[in-house]
């Protein structure tokens, strides 16, 4: 409660200030640190004000990496006798970063470790509020320099995981410093949510541009109530009225069902879908309908689809789907499946990075042609 109150008392851009001075009086901590994850998901990054900053630590072979990656508190025994406690800093299932606290022994860690969770949990929170009104922590999550097509898309998408009872959500985009026409959309309410994957357009700013004006279009639509094919068509309309059909985008949009798993599908073009059900994968087709933008008044149809309790369903983009190994081979459905059936153990938040990663290796050279995007989203129905 005294870290709660602090923290919501600071200016926004001192919140860890706020924690360090609450942890050290009540638990005497020696050091905090808050670091955040960053826009590729491959390190951890400190923050602290510019250009003084500490070094990065890796996701995927450190102490806080491990916190972060198990999204449970790992406390980390250091020689000179103190302990650092590892408390990753989460809100709703989206992964920020991990807060480090360095106390005087193990003892101390473990008798304070649920109190300690509790306060990573509330700077999650009043981090996500404070990014309106400072920059400090968008700074800290960047290794690199974002193009300005990659800044316009991570602004625009909601999070990269998402976790309720009756699904859990995960999504990742390459390359996550250059970006700039594939997208991922996602809202719930009490009984539904709805999910869009975008298979952009062009390159550079245009393309971003281009996802953009479509996302807010759905976004206007369905906060004003309308069903899901109609969000498409006047998202359709707002793109025809733009570009006069010189530019236009792929989409394939859900609208789920949250008590029976019952879903309705516009498919606007070329994202890809498989779904693991049973131990086997299988790609699902839907009735094919033009991308949103092509022609003037494309009217657009829902068609009824049903997830189950334990299904996986993954969305890829043509990055992923099309993609050709040095040999001129098409990454396509066997070695999706394979990436699939090679991740099934793994949370969906974990999912997308790790079907990337093998997609990497297929390709050959690090550095996409194409953007490539992947979406995971686990049904656990009610």
């Amino acid at each position: 409660m005294t870290a709660e109150r602090a923290v919501r008392t600071a200016a926004p851009h001192e919140l860890l200030d706020a924690v360090r001075r609450v942890l050290a009086e009540q638990y005497a901590a020696e050091s905090v640190e808050l670091f955040m994850a960053d826009y590729g998901l491959t390190v951890l990054q400190p923050v602290s004000v510019l250009p003084h900053t500490r070094e990065p630590v890796s996701v995927h072979n450190s102490p806080a990496g491990r916190a972060f990656g198990a999204q449970e508190p790992f406390v980390e025994s250091v020689p000179d006798g103190t302990a650092r406690v590892h408390l990753p800093v989460t809100v709703r299932g989206d992964r920020l970063g991990v807060l480090s606290v360095t106390l005087a022994g193990d003892e101390e860690a473990h008798q304070h470790l649920a109190e300690l969770a509790d306060v990573a949990e509330v700077l999650g929170h009043e981090v996500i509020v404070a990014e309106r009104d400072t920059d400090i922590y968008l700074q800290a999550r960047r290794k690199d320099r974002l193009t300005l097509a990659a800044e316009m898309q991570w602004q625009l998408l909601p999070g990269r995981s998402c976790v309720r009872p009756e699904y859990e959500l995960g999504a990742q985009l390459e390359p996550a410093y250059a970006i700039f026409g594939d997208n991922f959309d996602w809202s719930a309410t009490a009984d539904h949510l709805m999910l869009y994957v975008t298979n952009g357009m062009g390159e550079g700013i245009e393309a971003s541009l281009l996802t953009n004006l479509a996302i807010n279009a759905l976004r206007n639509a369905r906060r004003a109530g309308i069903p899901l094919a109609d969000q498409a068509a006047l998202a359709d309309q707002a793109v025809y009225a733009h570009y006069r059909g010189r530019s236009y985008l792929s989409m394939l949009m859900f609208d789920f069902e949250l008590a029976t798993g019952r879903a309705w599908v516009v498919d606007a073009g070329s994202p890809q879908l498989l779904r693991l059900r049973d131990g086997t994968v299988e790609r699902i087709a839907f009735d094919a309908q033009l991308p949103l933008g092509m022609f003037e008044e494309t009217d657009y149809a829902a068609q009824e689809f049903r997830v189950e309790p334990g299904d996986r369903l993954i969305f890829v983009s043509d990055g992923v789907y099309a993609v050709a190994s040095p040999g001129g081979e098409t990454y396509g459905d066997a070695a999706l499946t394979r990436a699939i059936q090679s991740t099934r153990l793994l949370p969906a938040a974990e999912v997308p990075r790790a079907v990337l990663r093998e997609l990497t290796g297929h390709r050959g050279r690090p550095a996409p042609d194409d953007d490539a995007l992947v979406v995971c989203l686990d049904w656990h129905g009610r």
